[in-house]
């Protein structure tokens, strides 16, 4: 189910609290007592409740991926940093300001709902079924939603993107060849703290050449990532996903390109620590085709004057002279009150989908050319549409330039993002209670 889906995705890579209430029990076989303090974070505190609950739901999900599991002592570290993560990210969020009110939620989980092909009732009876506390899936999803609006506000924001970047990369895609290719990756990291002394960067170098040594010996990448990576998606094996070339880190580039599926590159250097990728697997786009529209419209939208109920008597007697033969663009321009497409004659030129309103487009992709529509309602008001031509248009290069600029702003962000997240780390007070509970 999608909500699975989203559940696990945010759960593992948003660096959220546990999706369910899972039952703690199997944390007690540490014999850790129910909320004793695991960790001080600035100043809040993560209890082993909160912990032993995140450790059972990351274990449900490594075993349903037929993933080994480390041990808990191994997997207790790394699920415990990612809380620790979570709350400095929340402790933000409460202090900016920024919330999730009600309606935001509710609309959320309606959204859940309805790609599920549920009713919100429906859906939270699967949830309740499914073993899911529906209050508890509803704060946790507002704390997803939190994480997120204070990304977008710290990091998002500052993230810029210029025509002349676009060209440059795919300039440099076109010229390498790799322009239509992508890469399935999974990543390790050996971080190393800012300002790190010396000593701290041989011992991480030397943690990073035994793990690598391991893996080229045949050691499982997904199993070791999980126990050792200190990168964020420690926890799903490491993998990052699909990444074309320009929207990978950019030290990671010359490497992959000269990678082949299932191989593990040599340990690749940068500030943040010692990486380890493996390229999993490659795949290569087509050409992007869509059907577009030519077509013009008639509006008429309500005001103090006119209600909507006087609009539609009108346009439905525009509709008869229409049909009687009258010129469409006479009348567009001067009945319409689109008044940019009524200097034209109605005319708005070549559409693609998505550039309307759903109704405009549904009333639009049913009309053969040079047929003219009943009155459709909009959120605008009342159109007559009519169609004058349909065409296959090759997008290719809108798409290429829109894919571009999307890859460049998400390479940006996951950069901005880390860089964020370990200054956020660095600087927070931590005191760790796990040895002790």
């Amino acid at each position: 189910m999608k909500y699975l889906r989203l559940l696990t995705v945010t759960c593992l890579l948003q660096f959220t609290s546990p999706c369910i209430a899972a039952d703690p029990e199997g944390f007690s076989e540490t014999r850790r007592p129910l909320n004793q303090v695991v960790a001080i974070v600035n100043d809040g505190i993560i209890v082993s409740s909160e912990l032993g609950a995140a450790i059972v739901e990351i274990e449900k999900q490594l075993q349903a991926k037929n993933t080994q599991i480390p041990s808990r002592d191994v997997l207790a570290k790394q699920v415990l940093e990612r809380l620790v993560v979570e709350k400095l990210q929340l402790q933000i969020a409460e202090r900016s300001g920024t919330s999730v009110d009600d309606s935001t939620l509710n609309e959320e989980i309606r959204t859940l709902a309805q790609e599920n092909g549920m009713t919100l009732a429906d859906f939270r009876a699967v949830l309740e079924r499914d073993g899911y506390d529906y209050s508890a899936f509803r704060e946790d999803l507002r704390k997803q939603l939190l994480i997120q609006q204070t990304r977008r506000q710290m990091v998002g924001s500052r993230i810029k993107v210029t025509e002349q970047e676009v060209d440059n990369l795919l300039a440099s895609l076109n010229a390498s060849g790799k322009g239509d290719v992508e890469y399935h990756l999974a990543h390790i990291l050996v971080s190393i703290p800012e300002a790190a002394s010396p000593e701290q960067i041989a011992n991480a170098e030397n943690r990073a050449n035994k793990l690598l040594t391991r893996l080229k010996g045949g050691a499982d990448f997904t199993s070791t990532a999980i126990a050792e990576s200190d990168g964020q998606t420690a926890l799903e094996g490491g993998d990052i996903g699909w990444r074309s070339i320009g929207q990978m880190p950019s030290l990671f580039v010359e490497p992959v390109k000269l990678m082949q599926a299932g191989e593990v590159s040599g340990l690749i250097r940068n500030s943040g620590g010692f990486h380890i990728i493996k390229l999993l697997e490659k795949r290569g786009d087509e050409r992007h085709i869509m059907r577009q529209t030519l077509a013009r419209h008639i509006l008429l939208k309500p005001d103090v004057l006119n209600t909507d109920e006087e609009n539609l008597a009108r346009i439905q007697q525009l509709e008869i002279r229409l049909r009687s033969g009258e010129d469409f663009a006479t009348l567009a321009r001067s009945n319409s009150q689109d008044t940019v497409s009524a200097a034209r004659g109605g005319d708005l030129g070549w559409l693609s989908p998505g550039d309307t309103v759903p109704d405009f487009e549904a009333a639009m992709k049913a009309l053969a050319p040079g047929e003219i529509s009943a009155p459709v309602k909009t959120q605008f008001g009342w159109h007559l549409i009519q169609v004058q031509e349909h065409r296959e248009h090759d997008s290719t290069e809108e798409f290429e330039r829109n894919k571009a600029r999307n890859l460049i702003r998400s390479r940006k962000y996951d950069e901005e993002l880390l860089l964020w997240l370990r200054r956020l780390r660095d600087e927070a007070y931590v005191e760790y209670r796990l040895g002790d509970a």
